[in-house]
């Protein structure tokens, strides 16, 4: 062992301490910091207001099974069904992405950079006014929930279309010298082989997508929805309106939590699946 390394771990420093007596001094103060921030929090703050006015129990009653049985479900079709149609548009553009063609490979280029740029809420305000603007008298085919649909697909199609773009990348270029040497298509190759493969590597992220766009839902309340329509957001700003009380935004958050924690702990094992299929 060296002098250097001597002094760094076990000589006393200039101040009679060593690096490493230094560090746990230094940790131990970060730590009683903290500590001491939370137990003021803790003392000084009006925890009765907050119940009241956060966590009305009286009022949480009234929100049953309503944000349950609207809230809940009609934030978990908006999204699947934005889901299925952003994955197919993005799997379209990913291909276009990757064509040889110059024209394909511009539009999908332009797509995706137009609308992950983009604000969320101007889409749904597009195809809640725009749309019906310019093609009057045309009807999405289930109304609000189509244009719900619409807007978070043509949102999550650009993140998508990224994402499966690198998962077809993934894939080992051996893998179509080998199907084209069998005699398979490019395109029955890029159907049967590296798509499937691609898919397998892309699923933890487009997880992660579907955590975001089941939070994105809540702008669905800007196409204008009725009563037997809304999604949590929508429900609980309603119902904290009416009862002049902010438990029901509270309450909403517990319902968005209680599907968007078990996504992100399915993605993380998924990626931590993923990582060990590697080595």
């Amino acid at each position: 062992m060296t002098a250097s390394s001597e002094t760094g771990q076990g000589a006393p420093a200039a101040g009679g301490l060593t690096r490493r007596q230094r560090r746990r001094l230094i940790l131990g103060g970060e730590y009683a910091l903290f500590l001491g921030v939370i137990v003021a929090v803790a003392l000084l703050a009006d925890w009765e207001s907050l119940r009241v006015n956060f966590l009305n129990l009286d009022v949480v009653g009234d929100l049953f099974p309503e944000i349950i049985t609207v809230g809940l479900r009609n934030t978990v079709i908006y999204t699947v069904t934005g889901f299925v149609l952003g994955l197919v548009a993005g799997l379209v553009l990913a291909l276009m992405r990757l064509s040889s063609a110059g024209p394909y490979r511009w539009t999908a280029m332009i797509y995706i950079e137009v609308f992950r740029g983009l604000p969320a809420l101007l889409i749904f305000i597009f195809v809640g006014v725009g749309v019906p603007l310019a093609f009057p008298g045309t009807n999405l085919p289930g109304g609000v929930y189509g244009q719900a649909a619409l807007a978070l697909a043509l949102v999550s199609a650009a993140y998508m279309a990224e994402t499966i773009r690198a998962g077809i990348e993934a894939v080992p270029r051996g893998q179509m010298e080998a199907a084209r040497s069998l005699g398979m298509s490019r395109a029955r190759a890029m159907r049967t082989i590296i798509i499937p493969q691609a898919f397998r590597v892309v699923i933890p992220p487009l997880t992660n997508e579907l955590v975001l766009l089941f939070k994105d839902s809540s702008l669905a309340l800007f196409i204008g929805v009725s009563l037997n329509e809304r999604e949590l957001a929508k429900f609980g700003q309603d119902l904290a309106s009416e009862k002049g009380n902010t438990t029901p935004i509270v309450v909403a958050g517990l319902c968005y939590l209680l599907v968007t924690i078990p996504l992100g702990y399915l993605a993380r094992r998924l990626e931590t699946r993923q990582r060990r299929g590697q080595r």
